[in-house]
């Protein structure tokens, strides 16, 4: 089976679960093309579903389904993956664009063979438009952080030496985007009350500057930038508590801190539900997000979360794109197949 898996333009670095999962499903025989979407490289997608050279296009939120809907059009099979919700769309543009936005969302879903989705908040949307619909969840991959490579936690722990940070002191690690929805100035802030901590920030976006600067200003906040995704375990294998203060049940960074073994930070809200007592919560004024971090650091990790966490592992994450492709190939192009779409997390 070849399939073309249309996902979001963002560097390597930063969007890996496309691309564990694509690994997955490719040691089970299929085989696939993962591409960024741009207006040029949707062009050429659909050039070459025009020709057929396809079996089936995965499109992930939001261009990536998009253009997928387009070649659903010229015959080739579609799965919509739909990892993020239009709320989070709709809180960081104009309500016009918003709006258009979801209803061409609603076209691909009609147009798609199966739809996952992650979100619970999606299941009514998607299921009054999608003629198939799949639950799943984002994945971790867990082994790799439960168990780091040694050759990955020793360029960590030399990078942060060479960064000024004590290793045999208490850390905080950050992992992610650089923008003001992950609360990252109040996240600097909080580390005035937070002397004998170190905060370690790893990603990129538009306050790189102003974190940098608080770098350079205070001894306990270090940045490092974009690190290679695959030393990630590394820097977490060196820290005590890791960091995830957006308002989202679903953050891959919270899954990799647990399967890591930290205790974790997470901003009260709709993740309450999701992880219960496992994990610390709090406002997100700088003054909560502090003694959140003194909690999480006193309670780490229990066995259970990250048993818990395990389950969500890229290799059972991967068996839902399996089926859904499995099903859509298997049809004649109408949505119809021997399997049954019911299966799994189906609903």
């Amino acid at each position: 089976m070849r399939v073309l898996w249309l996902t979001p333009d963002k560097p390597a670095d930063i969007s890996v679960g496309r691309r564990r999962i694509a690994e997955h499903l490719e040691r089970s025989g299929i085989e696939v093309t993962l591409r960024g979407t741009t207006p040029g490289t949707a062009l050429r997608s659909l050039r070459e579903c025009a020709r057929g050279r396809y079996d089936a296009v995965v499109g992930t939120t939001r261009a990536g389904a998009f253009v997928g809907a387009a070649a659903r059009l010229l015959g080739t099979p579609l799965v919509v993956d739909h990892v993020d919700p239009i709320r989070q769309f709709a809180g960081t543009h104009p309500r016009p664009l918003a709006a258009t936005v979801r209803v061409a969302e609603n076209a691909a879903f009609a147009l798609a063979d199966r739809v996952l989705y992650v979100y619970e908040e999606e299941r009514p949307r998607v299921e009054r438009y999608a003629r198939g619909a799949i639950e799943t969840d984002l994945g971790v991959a867990y082994d790799r952080f439960a168990d780091p490579d040694p050759a990955a936690v020793e360029r960590a722990r030399e990078r942060l030496a060479g960064a000024g940070v004590d290793l045999d002191g208490r850390i905080a690690v950050y992992v992610g985007g650089l923008e003001p929805i992950y609360r990252v100035p109040e996240l600097l802030a909080a580390m005035t009350h937070r002397p004998e901590w170190t905060l370690v920030v790893l990603g990129a976006g538009s306050l790189e500057d102003r974190v940098e600067r608080a770098a350079r200003e205070r001894e306990n906040v270090a940045f490092l930038g974009t690190v290679p995704h695959e030393d990630v375990p590394g820097y977490l294998a060196a820290a005590d508590v890791g960091l995830s203060l957006v308002d989202d049940p679903h953050t891959l960074k919270v899954l990799e801190y647990a399967a890591a073994g930290l205790g974790v930070v997470q901003a009260a809200g709709r993740a309450e539900a999701r992880f219960g007592d496992c994990v610390e919560y709090c406002d997100t004024r700088p003054r909560g997000i502090a003694d959140a971090i003194q909690r999480a650091g006193d309670r780490g990790t229990s066995d259970a979360f990250r048993e818990r966490i395990r389950q969500f592992d890229y290799g059972t994450v991967a068996g839902d794109y399996r089926e859904a492709l499995r099903a859509v190939v298997g049809s004649d192009g109408d949505g119809g197949s021997d399997a049954d779409p019911t299966d799994g997390h189906s609903t």
